[in-house]
């Protein structure tokens, strides 16, 4: 009979193997905090990760990482966690861009494809019984996000029409997409303008054309945070 005090810390273990299989790179602080554990305890998990035959690297001064190639057995989601992903799914379903109810739906579909044939029959039960009263009529106004998202970790260019609703032209820009937030139902994507040579924002549903070049351009390091802050102390 497993040691009761063993139980806490195979689950954490299993928990830090799933963090290593979803994120690059992840240090012992990161791990020491999420589970409100010593680093020397980190360590120690690290430690018997290796042990039991799972290839983790570890990069000087930055962390671990799971070695590249290796895959790790299908997920189990607990039902909690089932439960909280169908939710977020009739949120997505809601918005406003094709693309991203495309494949997110097409995650779903995955990721139900590994319940259990219990939980299955729960997950549509709940799919059924959870709505959000946004976008009502599901409208669609974009099919660019997926497309923007890759530019942004790929660092290519885009080429855009944008319609200006103030001054009530169509220009041509290539910009350096750098991020993405969502208010009140629309997507905005934040971008270095070459042709105002700043920052500038463009609502996504006023993007009438989006090419994606095969052009790269230097990171600009930015820091999403930082750009809200800069914002609020200038309005």
């Amino acid at each position: 009979m497993a040691d009761l005090n063993e139980i806490p810390r195979l689950s954490r273990l299993t928990a830090i193997l799933t963090i290593l299989q979803s994120k690059r790179i992840i240090t012992a602080s990161e791990i020491a905090n999420k589970f409100d554990i010593s680093k020397r305890t980190a360590y120690r998990d690290i430690k018997a990760l290796e042990l039991s035959g799972v290839p983790i690297y570890t990069e000087e001064g930055k962390g671990y990482s799971l070695m590249e190639g290796y895959t790790l057995p299908p997920i189990m989601f607990s039902e909690q966690e089932a439960n909280a992903l169908i939710t977020a799914e009739q949120l997505i379903l809601k918005n406003k861009d094709k693309s991203l109810v495309n494949n997110h739906s097409n995650a779903i579909s995955k990721i139900k494809a590994v319940l259990r044939y219990s939980k299955k029959e729960k997950a549509e039960i709940l799919s059924e019984r959870i709505a959000y009263f946004v976008n009502f009529t599901n409208e669609t106004t974009s099919d660019n996000l997926s497309t923007i998202q890759i530019a942004i970790t790929d660092l290519k260019l885009l080429k855009i029409k944008y319609h200006s609703i103030g001054k009530n032209e169509i220009t041509e820009r290539t910009i350096e997409p750098q991020a993405l937030y969502h208010s009140s139902e629309n997507w905005i994507m934040i971008a270095w303008c070459r042709k105002r040579n700043d920052f500038r924002e463009f609502r996504l549903d006023r993007i009438q054309s989006l090419q994606l070049l095969s052009k790269t351009f230097e990171s600009r390091n930015f820091n999403l945070k930082e750009y809200f802050n800069t914002l609020w102390k200038n309005s």
